[in-house]
């Protein structure tokens, strides 16, 4: 009897085990994503990026994905992009990047360092657009070049952020007119288009898609594109190099977001999110709405998408210390 108690009670306990270890793999092959990611968007909710993202979003749930955006704006999204950097690299933690932040990188005033970021997809490539009040006292290009001009020093344009494309065009744009603007910085493009529309500033660089609303509702215009060729959602825009006018004297600036994880996170894990999220860059719900808003949506991802992140950080080493450190003497 002693011995057939013993031997139920190891079948017993080898039964706990075998159920232990079940359990134990079970969790182990609990496919990516177990939970709701979080994808930090390191600017203003309401601006192009806040947009694009929650668009995203929307489009991951249907593919039974949850994904919570999260605002964190500062610093030209510096403050955001921080927080994804120090984030647990499991995949449970995103972020937007853009080139704001490498411009930021570029001049060294943030510690951030683009090998911190595993590149997953880009979103959009963004042109940047002249925009003044509809009623204000230059409303076209060579009105306004004239009216910087006459008002040297004292003509105030808006960008979200500093130091990045759009501060970087701000300056060229009075560089055109061989005058000096004010760059007045926020922390979103919502925020610098509705201070445009109540004339707080005399104009602004932003994307269409940040303008868009405003432009088809008529109370600012754009008028003029940082670009080689006129953009097919605003086609009576010119470009300033048509009208004679260089903004481009240090080579191709690229203005573009693209959602990045923590370097380390597993090559899987990474793989699972660039299948999710460019699966809905590339539907129709996000390309349709996005182009017409003026951006550019292309397919680039991975180790293609790390290659132009390179580049364009190369560009913007040399145009930064040409531009900003010039603004600063």
């Amino acid at each position: 009897m002693m011995v057939r108690s013993r031997r139920a009670l190891a079948a017993a306990l080898l039964g706990v085990v075998a159920l232990g270890a079940t359990g134990l793999t079970a969790h182990a092959a609990d496919p990516f994503p177990a939970k709701e990611i979080k994808f930090i968007v390191p600017w203003n909710a309401g601006g192009s990026n806040d947009i694009a993202a929650r668009l995203l979003a929307q489009l991951a749930s249907e593919q039974g994905v949850k994904v919570l955006v999260e605002n964190v704006p500062g610093a030209t999204g510096a403050i955001g992009m921080t927080k994804v950097a120090n984030a647990e690299p499991d995949g449970y933690t995103i972020g937007m990047g853009t080139s704001s932040t490498l411009a930021l990188i570029a001049q060294g005033l943030t510690p951030l360092k683009n090998e911190q970021f595993a590149p997953i997809a880009r979103v959009t490539i963004d042109p940047l657009v002249l925009v003044v009040p509809t009623s204000g006292p230059a409303t076209s290009l060579e009105a306004f070049i004239a009216h910087l001009k006459q008002n040297p020093g004292k003509v105030s344009i808006g960008t979200p952020g500093t130091n990045n494309l759009n501060h970087i065009f701000s300056v060229m744009t009075g560089r055109a007119a061989g005058v000096d603007t004010i760059n007045v910085p926020y922390t979103g493009g919502s925020k610098v288009v509705a201070d445009l529309a109540g004339k707080q500033i005399d104009a602004a660089v932003l994307k269409p898609s940040e303008s868009k609303a405003m432009i088809d509702g008529g109370h600012v215009k754009a008028i003029a594109v940082f670009a080689n060729q006129r953009l097919q959602a605003m086609p009576d825009v010119p470009t300033f190099k048509e009208r004679g006018y260089d903004v481009f004297p240090y080579g191709p600036l690229v203005q573009m977001a693209y959602i990045v994880a923590p370097v380390g996170i597993p090559e899987p894990v990474r793989a699972k999110l660039t299948d999710i999220f460019n699966k809905a860059i590339q539907s129709a719900k996000f390309k349709a709405p996005t182009e017409q808003q003026g951006a550019v949506v292309d397919n680039l991802t991975g180790a293609a998408l790390g290659r132009e992140i390179a580049n364009v950080q190369k560009s913007l080493n040399e145009v930064g210390k040409k531009v900003f450190v010039a603004e600063k003497k």
